[in-house]
């Protein structure tokens, strides 16, 4: 049986991911939070100690925080077991530290763990290798009033995924925060719009817009419970995999 492992196990996340697994059958070894007092589910406990979470797991998933990133991958590490990582609000260093740790276990990093979503990252990369530079990109999210990062972090997956689809790169060509006199679009660039309040689980629309048409394609969530149930899939189909970085293509055999 697979048994889970979840950091953060007292989030939002953390419990969705808790209750789908036992939903499924699947094993839960524990969880982790910074206050670890309480159970993670009847009779299974937390801990603070994110190494004895790691040995007594197949396979861990972590929805917590970045700054406790590196913890858990060197937990994982030192117990040689694969990891899930839906963290969002990551930063380059936190990347590179992915990109160490996956040398040495299986890693599947990214921003979003809904099947759906990431059907959706696939239909941008391959609209936007499709369309001329003379098709304007704009990404607009709304999350509940709680998250704490902007954009999200399935926007700038989508980001990502239309800026390998125009051969570019993401980074030169974001356009955030736009505020007062900021002069015309400049061609090529790929806008963000992020919209915060109430309990909105994720929406989530591209837009691409030229002279006289626009095409939009979109994903709303309406609840947690798909962004769980993706992340056990991921950790199911982590399990077994040769150490190496991954994202939600290979779970969908993209």
């Amino acid at each position: 049986m697979t048994t889970i492992g979840i950091f953060g196990a007292a989030g939002r996340m953390g419990r969705a991911i808790a209750q789908v697994a036992a939903d499924t059958g699947l094993g839960l070894a524990g969880g982790t939070d910074r206050d670890p007092s309480g159970e993670i589910a009847p009779g299974i406990a937390m801990t603070a100690d994110p190494l004895a979470l790691a040995e007594a797991s197949k396979v861990l998933i972590d929805f917590s925080v970045p700054g406790a990133l590196s913890a858990h991958l060197d937990a994982c590490i030192a117990a040689k077991k694969p990891i899930v990582i839906g963290t969002t609000g990551l930063e380059p260093v936190h990347h590179a530290l992915i990109d160490e740790a996956a040398a040495h276990i299986p890693v599947l990093q990214t921003g979003n763990t809904s099947l759906g979503v990431n059907l959706l990252a696939a239909l941008v990369e391959k609209a936007a290798a499709g369309l001329g530079d003379d098709w304007d990109i704009e990404i607009v999210e709304m999350h509940h009033r709680h998250k704490v990062d902007a954009p999200s972090g399935t926007a700038l997956m989508l980001g990502e995924a239309a800026a390998r689809g125009r051969g570019i790169p993401l980074a030169d060509h974001s356009d955030r925060g736009r505020d007062g006199i900021t002069g015309v679009r400049k061609p090529g660039d790929i806008g963000f719009v992020a919209l915060r309040g109430g309990s909105v689980a994720g929406d989530h629309q591209v837009i691409f817009a030229t002279e006289g048409e626009r095409i939009e394609i979109g994903h709303r969530a309406e609840n947690r419970t798909i962004f769980a149930r993706g992340a056990v899939k991921a950790a199911r189909w982590l399990v077994g995999q040769p150490a190496g970085r991954y994202d939600m293509k290979g779970v969908l055999g993209l």
